[in-house]
């Protein structure tokens, strides 16, 4: 009988999730960060630390982990490594118009 019971219960179940990251464009530059040499990293101003910011430029897209804060240059949405701008083929032009899509 108990089993009857709770069969006849209709269940509804709400999986909590994070509200999706927006897409941003902007402008991004480079620079020495914070972190091992090597690493692909960046800073950005409001994207939680550790999180993980997809970065295209051109047709290129890296993947990125944030490990500071920055840009504070008006008009730049983020900062990437050395090694992270030169795998997105930037680091002659210095600063770019960049898609930030986070994970």
């Amino acid at each position: 009988m108990f089993n009857t019971v709770l069969s006849a219960i209709p269940l509804t179940f709400a999986l909590a999730s994070s509200p999706p990251t927006p897409i941003e464009s902007g402008l991004a530059s480079f620079y020495d960060g914070v972190g091992r040499s090597g690493e692909m990293t960046c800073a950005h101003r409001t994207r939680a630390m550790g999180s993980i910011v997809a970065v295209t430029y051109r047709g290129r897209t890296v993947r990125c982990r944030v490990n500071d804060r920055g840009p504070f240059v008006k008009g730049r949405v983020i900062d990437l490594s050395v090694t992270a701008a030169r795998a997105l083929d930037m680091v002659d032009a210095g600063v770019v118009m960049v898609l930030l899509e986070g994970d």
